[in-house]
């Protein structure tokens, strides 16, 4: 059975990557909106922040890298009410296919194409100044990271493409994730903010995220950060996993 998963899986991802190889386009629009964010806020509001000795561009990639996740998933979303749509979902239950290979194969080539995107966005950091001391061990454990919380939100995301009941629909839920990390540290200090909202951004899961890779990539000590954000993926993981397999029991029944 688990042989049987995971051909199936392979050859239904080979599937989505082909799609997403015809239209470049969708990997390009994932990463134009976090650069546009990242040369607005370095060459616009970077001189009035305070950040330390720190670069800005330093500063802010961690929370750039989340909202360029937050903004990939969507398409996930899109991808597969469109599958919903166009009934492809019904021709798969008449197959001898393990049935939770198709939802993993879009689970899959969204992290395939979130990392693309992801290095992009790293790419033009480094033209705008960015630069990191960290390690081949740091560097892995941020990849790590942002491998886990693009399974997450990716599974968040699993939700509305099989619920929703328009385009519009499918992709709509992201935009408050897209929005978590403009209340966090992602872009200034926690200690600047009043204090419900301070209250707020400390104790979200972006925050914690954001402070652990910041540590990773400055080569800083990471303290507690690393581990209260592996929990709070670790924690939306299971919750969106179990949610997305339930609400696709339930359309395949």
């Amino acid at each position: 059975m688990t042989t049987h998963f995971f051909g199936d899986t392979a050859i239904l991802l080979g599937r989505s990557l082909r799609h997403i190889t015809r239209s470049m386009d969708t990997i390009i629009t994932t990463a134009v909106m976090p650069i546009a964010f990242m040369l607005l806020f370095v060459y616009v509001f970077g001189g009035a922040i305070n950040t330390g000795s720190e670069s800005y561009v330093n500063y802010l990639l961690p929370g750039i890298l989340l909202i360029t996740i937050a903004s990939g998933i969507a398409y996930t979303a899109f991808r597969l009410f469109q599958d919903m749509q166009g009934g492809i979902f019904e021709r798969f239950q008449s197959m001898p296919i393990a049935r939770s290979s198709v939802l993993w194969a879009h689970v899959l080539t969204s992290l395939v194409a979130n990392l693309v995107s992801i290095v992009v966005v790293v790419l033009v950091a480094l033209i705008m100044g960015f630069r990191s001391s960290a390690g081949i061990g740091a560097w892995l454990a941020v990849a790590g990271i942002l491998i886990l919380v693009t399974l997450a939100l990716t599974w968040i995301a699993v939700i509305p493409g099989l619920t929703a009941k328009s385009v519009d629909g499918a992709s709509a839920f992201s935009y408050p994730l897209i929005f978590l990390p403009f209340i966090s540290s992602a872009f200034v200090p926690t200690g600047s903010m009043p204090g419900p909202v301070r209250a707020f951004a400390e104790n979200q899961p972006a925050t914690s995220i954001v402070n652990a890779l910041r540590a990773l990539l400055t080569e800083a000590p990471v303290g507690n950060d690393v581990w209260i954000g592996l929990a709070w993926c670790l924690g939306i993981l299971a919750v969106a996993y179990f949610f997305a397999m339930n609400t696709y029991r339930r359309k395949i029944t």
